[in-house]
């Protein structure tokens, strides 16, 4: 599986962004995606996970009621709608991929068990 990022760029604070993450190679279905981030001296932080089949979404408490992960199956593209955005959201964003077909609060935001990640896309919020 190929995970392409795209999307980022420099926003205000308040503002809004999508991240889109475009995947090409192994058929998606079973897997769960995910975006992580990281911010320079952090580390890989969980923002938001789904099953590619639908029925289950994750967000971190942090982006709780800001952040919304939808998908597209023909298109093979996930989202990431990231609505009132805050200086401290300023990260490198990466999509990921786990073909394992299990899924959970503790065990999908885990950043180790993704097999599959793309090259990120950075964002910046001003203040």
């Amino acid at each position: 599986v190929q995970l392409v990022e795209s999307g980022g760029g420099l926003v205000q604070a308040g503002g809004s962004l999508r991240l889109s993450c475009a995947a090409s190679g192994a058929p998606l279905s079973g897997y769960t995606m995910g975006w992580f981030r990281q911010a320079p001296g952090k580390e890989r932080e969980f923002v938001s996970a789904m099953r590619w089949s639908g029925g289950s979404l994750l967000y971190a408490d942090s982006v709780k009621g800001r952040f919304t992960l939808s998908r597209d199956n023909v298109k093979r593209m996930v989202y990431l709608q990231m609505n009132s955005l805050k200086p401290e959201d300023t990260a490198v964003y990466y999509c990921a991929a786990d073909p394992t077909q299990y899924f959970s609060g503790t065990y999908s935001s885990r950043p180790t068990i993704y097999d599959y990640w793309g090259q990120g896309t950075q964002v910046t919020v001003s203040s």
